[in-house]
């Protein structure tokens, strides 16, 4: 329905609504903000990327091809305005960090280490556990090396499609899917280890 609603919106404003701005505005706001405090790192950067996407948006709307990807498009113009500010921000970091040195070290025949996972199943399903684990995630996207933390935040938090990630990014689909599988590997065994410990006083008991 989500989606739905974006086209929609994107529809009235090709066709010249002046109502469907500010509900556009509402509508994407959050998600400009929270893709480029990720992305940028600090809350200073992401409030004028999203002011900058928006207007620029808005300035360029007249060159949307086709509503239907209007999500796709208006994270295009968010991921432009994130490597513009990155690039000028005192925030931004001096480099950024291989995913191999997150990931395990290989083994004496160089096949990789393979990660053990912990026994999710003692692990209550509540609302607090819940609450505290999308905690755990978000961060852990948010240490990611940003061409992996980009893809993950377009495809599993956004819900792009591989295809539109990938024009997002200027990516083939393979690199989307290669990169979000790595993505995927070191946000789950940074929620194994948290649960792991977490288990650790029951265990002990």
């Amino acid at each position: 329905m989500e989606r739905a609603a974006e086209i929609e919106l994107a529809r009235q404003l090709l066709a010249g609504d002046p109502e469907a701005f500010d509900r556009f505005v509402d509508h994407f706001r959050a998600k400009i903000f929270h893709y480029s405090q990720t992305v940028c790192g600090h809350r200073e950067d992401a409030e004028e990327v999203v002011q900058e996407t928006l207007l620029k948006v808005f300035e360029n709307f007249d060159q949307l091809r086709d509503p239907e990807h209007v999500r796709a498009w208006v994270f295009r113009i968010a991921k432009n305005a994130c490597l513009m500010k990155r690039r000028k921000s005192v925030y931004a970091p001096r480099q950024e960090l291989s995913l191999d040195e997150f990931l395990p070290a290989r083994g004496a025949d160089g096949d990789p280490v393979k990660i053990e996972i912990a026994d999710w199943s003692g692990i209550p399903e509540n609302g607090v556990l819940r609450s505290e684990l999308q905690h755990v995630l978000e961060d852990a996207i948010a240490n990611m090396p940003e061409i992996y933390r980009s893809v993950m935040l377009l495809r599993d938090v956004e819900e792009l499609s591989t295809e539109e990630t990938a024009q997002v990014l200027d990516l083939n689909p393979d690199a989307v899917k290669t990169r979000l599988h790595r993505a995927r590997l070191l946000a789950r065994k940074t929620l194994d280890s948290y649960l792991r410990a977490r288990r650790q006083p029951v265990e002990g008991n």
